[in-house]
């Protein structure tokens, strides 16, 4: 038999309520922000309204008001839980590597991740790039562009240890600049025409790097019989 608390029933239930209502309501919550990535990666920031993401989500305005006084409130958690997210993201991909790492395998390994990021959630591009975004998601992405050259160009640093800062930061600050330009091609395709930009993507940096790290690249034999300028996907 259960331990009983020797609290009567009237007060355990009304102990145990708010959580219910709690767990209800992150629910809730997730539920109308999945909704709201949806409507801004179909129709933009801009031209989205409440009225359409509670009709994806199923549910009436009032319901939405309840948890969010408007879009820009939705806006603004959305773009908080995935810029956390991404910034784990960068802790995995822009890890310290080992010198002795073959460029190629380096730059393979730090584009899929990101990649991977933001195929699963394209609504990121969507919220920190596009037009008339909340003024606080823009100052967001602004730390998080400064944090990911910081973090590329500690990446370089292994390939390029007697590098001035300076060119560490304008090369970082170049590869970061190539990187969102060809994500913006890589999510317009789907299937084999988005690996395809991948590789296209990879390609580009790692020519553009490969002359600057010069005699620290690996000997391509180690990698077998490939082409060593073309980069294959995982």
């Amino acid at each position: 038999m259960p331990e009983k608390t020797g609290k009567p029933d009237e007060e355990q239930s009304a102990e145990s309520r708010p959580r219910r209502l709690q767990a209800r309501g992150q629910r809730r919550v997730a539920q109308l922000l999945e909704a709201a990535a949806s409507v801004f990666c179909s129709t933009g920031y801009t031209a989205a309204s409440t009225n359409a993401i509670a009709r994806e989500a199923g549910v009436s305005p009032g319901t939405l008001y309840q948890f969010f006084p408007n879009k820009e409130a939705i806006a603004i958690e959305l773009g908080d839980r995935l810029m956390h997210e991404m910034r784990e993201t960068y802790g995995e991909a822009l890890a310290p590597v080992d010198p002795a790492t073959p460029l190629e395998e380096a730059v393979g390994a730090a584009v899929d991740r990101f990649i991977d990021f933001n195929c699963q959630h394209p609504v990121f591009f969507a919220l920190m790039h596009g037009p008339d975004i909340p003024g606080r998601i823009t100052e967001e992405h602004d730390a998080l562009h400064a944090t990911l050259v910081s973090r590329v160009e500690a990446l370089l640093a292994g390939f390029l240890p007697d590098a001035p800062t300076a060119d560490l930061t304008r090369t970082a600050t170049v590869c970061v600049g190539m990187y969102k330009a060809g994500l913006e091609l890589v999510l317009a395709h789907e299937g084999v025409e988005r690996e395809a930009y991948v590789r296209e993507l990879k390609n580009i940096l790692f020519r553009y790097l490969e002359p600057l790290v010069g005699d620290r690249m690996a000997p391509s034999g180690a990698h077998g019989d490939r082409d060593p300028t073309r980069m294959n996907t995982p």
